[in-house]
């Protein structure tokens, strides 16, 4: 498995050097119990290279179903396409549940900071997610998709502004937004507003496009850009009938790749640190100099001085969006004495 390095690992005479890995691997579809085992040996070689924080791809707890459909058409919904979705939220995950807690032990045991794309299942409704830990172990909350892009409406249910957390921690303020998500402008400025530092993106958007985004958030929020893909070709995902890619442009062979990374990891000055990677699956690493994030402050601060507040300004509902709430008896007899 291929790593591009960069420097030397932190030592205590510079702390203010943290290394970061990005993983370009692939899910073992359908199979999340596999998919746990081929984390650990991924966050196994990562730490043995000194990472202290690892970044996984988009949903990679539990798939991102490229090329399926769920045989959606508007006014007919196929018995396949209810089955499909039935596969895929068993696939997923529940936060908490024992998965999370793997995880968590994972993270302790490699001594290193873990941002994992997952698919979180919250009773029958699937949310694309980021689960965040801690190098102790310790769960630190999540990150659900505000807005999934195009058929993702169709499967993954939609965030809201209590889950955009950025954590403040010894190596740095670690914050995530998914895949397109890093195309909405007030989103990322939420991110800025919070201090993010180390801003991790986990994705499956493969374009050379995607690096233009990528360095385009890094020099305007300040901060390192991680940004972690899948690797995947079709033999990746079940045969057909049981994985149909009906997206798909030609016919697809075993080895035709579907999704082909692109993971990179960029300084907040532009500087492309590590990767692109289009080559296969991989360990991308890069050691980052939190010093650079002053240096390009200096120049652009986008809630900063370069901010306008008197002109434009942002208000953000961190709220949960609960569909149902209840009170107690001891609440509705609060509220009727005051």
């Amino acid at each position: 498995m291929a790593n591009t390095n960069t420097g030397a690992v932190n030592g205590d005479a510079n702390k203010h050097i943290v290394r970061a890995t990005v993983v370009q691997a692939s899910t073992v579809y359908y199979d999340t119990p596999a998919t746990l085992d081929k984390t650990e040996k991924l966050l196994a070689e990562a730490a043995s290279d000194g990472a202290q924080i690892v970044v996984f791809p988009e949903s990679f707890i539990g798939g991102y179903p490229h090329g399926a459909n769920f045989s959606i058409s508007i006014g007919i919904r196929p018995d396949k396409g209810s089955e499909d979705f039935r596969k895929y939220h068993a696939s997923a995950i529940d936060v908490p549940g024992p998965e999370v807690d793997r995880l968590a032990e994972m993270a302790a045991k490699y001594k290193v900071y873990l941002v994992m794309g997952v698919i979180e299942r919250d009773g029958y409704t699937l949310y694309c997610s980021i689960l965040f830990f801690d190098s102790e172990g310790n769960y630190l909350g999540k990150h659900r998709k505000l807005m999934p892009t195009s058929i993702e409406r169709v499967i993954w249910g939609f965030g809201d502004g209590s889950t955009i957390p950025v954590f403040d921690t010894p190596i740095g303020k670690i914050g995530g937004v998914i895949c397109w998500e890093n195309k909405m402008p007030l989103l990322r400025t939420a991110m800025y507003s919070k201090g993010v530092q180390i801003y991790c993106a986990p994705t499956a958007d493969a374009r050379p496009v995607w690096q233009a985004t990528a360095i385009h958030i890094a020099l305007e929020g300040g901060c390192f850009f991680l940004s972690s893909n899948q690797f995947c070709r079709r033999k990746d995902y079940p045969p057909a009938p049981e994985y149909n890619f009906e997206g798909a442009k030609e016919k697809l062979t075993p080895d035709s790749v579907v999704c082909a990374g692109g993971s990179v990891i960029i300084s907040p000055l532009g500087e492309v640190l590590a990767g692109p990677n289009y080559e296969g699956e991989g360990l991308i690493t890069a050691d980052l100099d939190l010093r650079d994030i002053p240096r390009a402050k200096f120049e652009f601060d986008a809630v900063g001085h370069y901010s306008r507040p008197e002109v434009l300004r942002l208000i953000v509902n961190d709220q949960p969006a609960n569909p149902v709430t209840f009170k107690s008896n001891t609440t509705k007899a609060e509220e009727e004495t005051n």
